[in-house]
């Protein structure tokens, strides 16, 4: 049978852990929001750079456009997004098994690939699977991070390519659904899609007076191209932070459903003992107290 001694240290420290947990979903809430904020400034930079490459494009087809052939099947580069740290449920393992069925089942061939990962926990993952990782890299501290990992990522995927090593690249991470949950997605980063290309020539301009430009148009499209893959690194790493502190805020919160459960039984188990302890002390006294009367009597 516990102590009471011992009860009252396991109270203690499930009021401990409760506090810590508690202050764990705070921050992952906070986080949340804020990464949310970035996706939706990315969102209207993401439609400023898709209106100029509409513009650029209505004009005519430019020399970058009619050299794209379509998606490469082979020398491919997947990039996965993961994290640093644990306690965020299944979202390492998740966007894991996602990439991996998804690279095996349609365009990346097994033969050629190579990987990039962001996040250590998603890159152990992987590498459990016997899969060998290029290069990772660390998951931004906070938001304000997110542009130095995006340029880190660019630099070694220009550098890639320029090697001959990669041809197409494709990215996974998770997709925010709510402040709770996310799901994984697949998104093509290169080459671009020549019928979304087309798409956007054709689309129409919404006011009656299109805007001009003076610089030369194969340059004013690659540096709107530049622009557009850093919108989409940028947005996937934004994505992938809210979705990493969304599954941590839903592993938070079912630990703290636990740890309420848990410190109601040890409550209510050491008032069981406190009572019964209580109980046997009174018995213990009232006997002693009957042996004395009835020493008396005899005497």
């Amino acid at each position: 049978m516990q102590t009471l001694e011992l009860l009252r240290r396991k109270i203690q420290s499930a009021e401990d852990l409760h506090t810590i947990v508690k202050t764990m979903k705070t921050l992952a809430a906070i986080n949340v929001r804020h990464y949310e904020e970035a996706v939706e400034a990315v969102s209207d930079y993401y439609r400023t750079v898709e209106m100029g490459l509409q513009v650029v494009l209505q004009k005519g087809e430019v020399e970058v456009v009619s050299k794209i052939s379509g998606r490469e099947k082979t020398a491919g580069c997947v990039v996965v997004f993961g994290s640093d740290h644990g306690l965020c449920g299944g979202f390492n393992s998740q966007i894991v098994s996602y990439a991996l069925e998804s690279m095996y089942g349609e365009s990346i061939t097994h033969e050629r690939y190579v990987l990039l990962c962001v996040g250590m926990r998603a890159a152990e993952l992987i590498e459990e699977e016997g899969h060998p990782i290029e290069e990772i890299f660390p998951v931004p501290v906070s938001h304000s991070d997110l542009v130095d990992t995006g340029y880190n990522i660019v630099t070694t995927l220009n550098s890639l390519k320029v090697e001959g090593k990669i041809t197409n690249v494709v990215l996974f991470h998770h997709k925010l659904l709510s402040s709770i949950s996310c799901k994984p997605q697949k998104t093509h980063l290169l080459p671009l899609d020549r019928e979304w290309l087309h798409t956007l020539s054709e689309k129409k301009w919404p006011s009656r007076i299109i805007p001009t430009f003076t610089m030369e148009r194969n340059t004013l499209f690659s540096a709107l191209v530049r622009q557009y893959i850093f919108v989409l690194l940028y947005r996937a790493l934004a994505e992938s932070m809210a979705s990493e502190n969304a599954s941590r805020l839903s592993s938070m919160q079912t630990a703290e459903k636990n740890i309420k459960e848990t410190i109601e039984e040890l409550n209510m188990f050491y008032r069981h003992q406190y009572q019964t302890t209580i109980t046997e002390e009174l018995l213990d006294i009232v006997a002693g107290f009957e042996a004395l009367q009835s020493e008396g009597k005899r005497f």
